[in-house]
């Protein structure tokens, strides 16, 4: 066999792959448990500040419901020159209206992303009147209570105030 080399025997080993090779070492037991100590103590000061709050989430979601009905309604309008009247109301956004000013240019497939009005975080209808008191538009929600006015949790959800 010319051409082929044998290596003596003994002298080359494989080296083991992965830490070990570069001389590094995996974590003891003890660090560990260190560390999931450590993370279990910040779970219990985090989770309640997260977790206790539902009513400020519910109406940070109205916010964000109210600025996506807000932007399709600009879109509708910019189709169709108009926004759609109080009597349409927020469904002319997912159903071409038949009544009133019927729009030329409905947009097919609607102007909202999941094909429905959202209803709001407690489950009532958003509110949507056109020509607004406020705007060309107004929506809100009235909150947890679900009646005008109120404070905190039953605090009115408005495209006017969004803070």
């Amino acid at each position: 066999m010319k051409g082929h080399h044998r290596l003596p025997a003994g002298r080359f080993r494989a080296r083991p792959a992965g830490p070990a090779a570069a001389g590094q070492r995996g974590f003891t037991l003890i660090e560990i448990m260190i560390v999931i100590i450590i993370l279990g103590i910040l779970a219990m000061y985090v989770a309640p500040r997260l977790m206790g709050r539902p009513e400020e989430a519910k109406q940070v979601r109205a916010r964000m419901d109210i600025q996506a009905l807000e932007t399709a309604l600009k879109l509708y309008k910019l189709d169709n020159g108009v926004y759609p009247s109080t009597e349409q109301g927020l469904a002319a956004l997912v159903q071409r209206p038949e009544t009133g000013v019927i729009p030329k240019k409905w947009r097919q497939g609607g102007y909202l992303e999941k094909g429905k009005v959202p209803k709001d975080p407690w489950g009532n209808d958003y509110i949507y009147i056109s020509p607004g008191l406020k705007g060309d538009f107004d929506i809100l929600s009235y909150g947890a209570d679900g009646v005008p006015g109120g404070e905190n949790e039953n605090r009115d959800i408005t495209n006017w105030d969004t803070e």
